[in-house]
């Protein structure tokens, strides 16, 4: 029955993503969910259908993807009571989707359950690395970004919106996010595969900082 209602989860996520091109598609919701689950094995208290469930669904209702997060929100909620979840679990997966953001913790200090922790460490490991690099520079050209500028310099002490919304570069999102996050990890397991991902964004500051300088 479990198996079932995720891949209908699944299915319906896919569909929901499909065509966003800003580093948060279907191909993100993947390693989402294989993390997580790879994460759930080590954690046996945790349960695997709302953590897999929480991690296919994290972004079918995000609001920097969709004009309208709140009509977003009630179809996902509408489209599990659909597949057969229960209430109680559309309660702990909607639970953990809207505490789960780094822009929403900047400003709120909401704890997240066990499974929560989980989808939150794999959302934050797909965020770091040369995956996370990747990513970083895709949302950037999806939003006009500006790639790099030495005299604007990362932002500290943000709130949620100036987070979201103040200018800065694509260069300065490791140093006002990606750097931050290895530290912030919930479990062990997501510490350890934190470190080599934030060892990786380094070189790649250091060497891209020393390409742009015309240095290599």
């Amino acid at each position: 029955m479990a198996n079932q209602r995720l891949k209908a989860i699944q299915e319906y996520a896919r569909q929901v993503l499909a065509t966003d091109h800003s580093g948060h598609g279907f191909d993100h919701i993947k390693r989402v969910a294989a993390l997580a689950s790879r994460l759930a094995e080590l954690t046996p208290a945790a349960n695997r259908f709302i953590v897999e469930a929480a991690a296919w669904l994290h972004d079918t209702y995000d609001d920097k993807l969709f004009e309208d997060p709140v009509a977003a929100k009630a179809n996902t909620i509408a489209a599990m009571t659909k597949m057969g979840v229960t209430i109680q679990e559309q309660d702990q997966i909607v639970a953990i989707i809207d505490r789960m953001s780094y822009r929403h913790n900047l400003d709120y200090h909401e704890s997240l359950s066990l499974e929560g922790q989980l989808v939150q460490d794999a959302d934050r490991l797909d965020a770091i690395g040369a995956i996370g690099i990747g990513r970083t520079f895709f949302y950037g050209g999806a939003h006009d970004g500006v790639m790099y500028d030495p005299t604007i310099a990362p932002r500290t002490e943000l709130s949620g919106d100036a987070y979201r919304n103040a200018e800065s570069t694509v260069i300065n999102h490791f140093y006002e996010k990606l750097l931050l996050l290895a530290e912030q990890m919930n479990t062990p397991a997501a510490k350890q595969l934190a470190q080599h991902r934030q060892q990786v964004m380094l070189t790649f500051l250091d060497e891209f900082k020393a390409e742009w300088q015309g240095k290599r």
